[in-house]
């Protein structure tokens, strides 16, 4: 398989591409998780060929764009923000219209995709708007990572099962550059009731045995209440802990949590055949 990367203009990102982005009809923009300390791994691209896939199987070329975006400690928070923001500009001018994309991630990059959605219904400040002629396809959070907040329930219940703690969301939080402005849950409600001038439809998940587990329910219970207009489908996967479909990525293994990702992506193509 030949190599094909796009580095961005900023000079320290890029878009790592899988499929034929020269003859995809839809594109994924996806943000792998981590932290933002730690780099992509082989799950992450090997659940993004799952995408590839599907597109195949609905008749609906589809190419990932994966965003190799700069690392803390050396790319402090919101840089991260502005080259998100930097890979779907390169997409649009591309040639990919908005009802042409979706965008999602993993754990910190399901924040990166919610950051980049509330950035769509009101630009930061101190990071290049972008201005749509219509809301994106569709987006994907897998276990968001989408408040600073440690106190939920989840995290006593899960803390001796889960992969992250409490001690890890608070040194991530403190150590690179990341406030509570960067978390989507914490966004005044006049964002949720704009979210649908971003996106039509979202997919989400969360683990029952995950420490983010009451967090994901409440930003899902948010976006349900102030943004009536996105169609939603919320996952509450009850035998899962963080991230579990990165961990069947990790072992190439197409599980029930990379299933019913596939399932989500299969309807969301299928219709209307993608158009």
């Amino acid at each position: 398989m030949k190599r094909d990367v796009e580095p961005l203009d900023d000079g320290k990102s890029a878009l790592l591409w899988l499929g034929d982005r020269r003859k995809a009809k839809k594109a994924v923009l996806f943000f792998h998780g981590g932290a933002y300390i730690s780099p992509l791994i082989p799950g992450h691209v090997e659940w993004c060929w799952q995408y590839v896939n599907v597109g195949i199987e609905t008749g609906v070329e589809t190419a990932v764009a994966v965003l190799e975006y700069t690392l803390a400690p050396e790319g402090r928070y919101p840089m991260q923000l502005s080259q998100a923001v930097n890979g779907l500009s390169h997409m649009l001018s591309a040639g990919f219209r908005p009802r042409d994309i979706v965008i999602g991630g993993d754990s910190a990059g399901g924040n990166l995709a919610a950051a980049l959605l509330f950035h769509l219904v009101q630009p930061k400040p101190t990071v290049d708007p972008i201005k749509l002629e219509e809301p994106l396809y569709a987006a994907f959070l897998v276990s968001p990572w989408v408040t600073d907040r440690t106190n939920d329930a989840s995290f006593k219940e899960n803390r001796q099962v889960d992969m992250i703690s409490a001690s890890i969301v608070t040194k991530a939080t403190s150590n690179f550059g990341l406030a509570s402005a960067a978390f989507p849950l914490g966004m005044d409600s006049s964002y949720f009731r704009r979210l649908s001038t971003a996106v039509t439809q979202m997919y989400v998940t969360a683990g029952n045995h995950e420490v983010l587990r009451d967090q994901v329910v409440a930003y899902i219970d948010k976006i349900r209440c102030h943004s009536p207009g996105v169609e939603i489908r919320f996952d509450l996967q009850p035998t899962a802990a963080h991230d579990f479909i990165l961990l069947e990525g990790q072992r190439e293994r197409i599980g029930e949590y990379t299933k019913a990702m596939r399932s989500w992506m299969k309807a969301l193509l299928s219709t209307n055949n993608g158009q």
